[in-house]
């Protein structure tokens, strides 16, 4: 356990960074696979709409540092090629 003042403050930031973290990864793993979902169901307008609100999560995503850019580039590339395949 940390035994410094600093040590503890920094054990602390840590632990409301990964709650934090957690959430966010939570929410865009949960917007993407309603996107998928949509995609399986082969209703084009209901995975465009499920697109449009998926694209801003991994946006803010990589801003935030949780997934890299490229990652999110690469979500948004293949799940819009499905779309486009409908």
């Amino acid at each position: 356990m940390a035994n410094s003042a600093s040590a503890r403050k920094r054990a602390n930031q840590a632990e409301k960074r990964r709650q934090r973290n957690a959430s966010r990864r939570s929410m865009m793993r949960t917007y993407i696979k309603a996107t998928v979902a949509a995609i399986a169901s082969a209703d084009k307008s209901a995975a465009e709409a499920a697109f449009k609100k998926v694209v801003p999560v991994l946006d803010s995503a990589a801003t935030h540092g949780l997934i890299s850019a490229n990652k999110a580039a690469r979500h948004k590339s293949r799940l819009n090629a499905q779309i486009k395949a409908l």
